[in-house]
């Protein structure tokens, strides 16, 4: 069985440790992750002026068969993600099919609480926009990551290598997010 490609979004003004450090730890454990440039730009300029350089344009990808769709945070890069209809669709078809989702920061709240996809779930997100979470129909926890079935949440960009281990377990079992957390000297409780 072919393992199945992961995509993370970038838009502008991403949370560029959020989107760098999760793909970083995503490679270490061998999981195919592409970034995707939301626009018509492979260069996303985040939101502390740092230029990322996307593997793909949105409009080139098809996410039918994704394993992770993942949403990293920050403001404006959350709203503009929320903003796109291809990322909006994206995202509906694969929580339609009960695909996996990961998100960060803003996301939670920002991105995935309006589209209905953390109702009847627990989720975190960036500490003082949890309010969305719970007025979708979610459950907004005060936790640095949230597992949920097909689910994980995170809150923000110092939490990210926590959630990209927890993306790692999920994908690759214990041992291996055990090995990628001990390598880069992430507390892996």
């Amino acid at each position: 069985m072919t393992a199945k490609t992961s995509y993370i979004f970038l838009a502008p003004g991403v949370e560029e440790v959020e989107a760098t450090a999760t793909v970083d730890a995503l490679r270490r454990a061998s999981i195919d992750v592409v970034t995707v440039a939301v626009g018509d730009n492979l260069q996303i300029k985040g939101a502390t002026g740092q230029i990322l350089v996307a593997d793909s344009l949105i409009s080139q990808v098809n996410t039918a068969d994704a394993d992770w769709l993942i949403i990293p945070g920050r403001d404006p890069g959350a709203q503009n993600l929320a903003a796109n209809s291809d990322v909006r669709n994206m995202i509906m078809e694969h929580a339609g099919k009960n695909g996996r989702i990961a998100s960060i920061c803003a996301g939670p709240a920002v991105v995935l609480a309006p589209l209905g996809v953390l109702k009847g779930k627990k989720a975190t997100c960036y500490p003082g926009l949890g309010d969305a979470i719970n007025a979708n129909g979610g459950e907004y926890v005060t936790q640095t990551v949230v597992v949920e079935p097909g689910l994980i949440t995170s809150e923000g960009p110092g939490t990210t290598l926590p959630f990209a281990i927890e993306i790692i377990r999920a994908t690759k079992g214990q041992n291996v997010a055990d090995t990628v957390a001990s390598g880069m000297l992430v507390s892996n409780n």
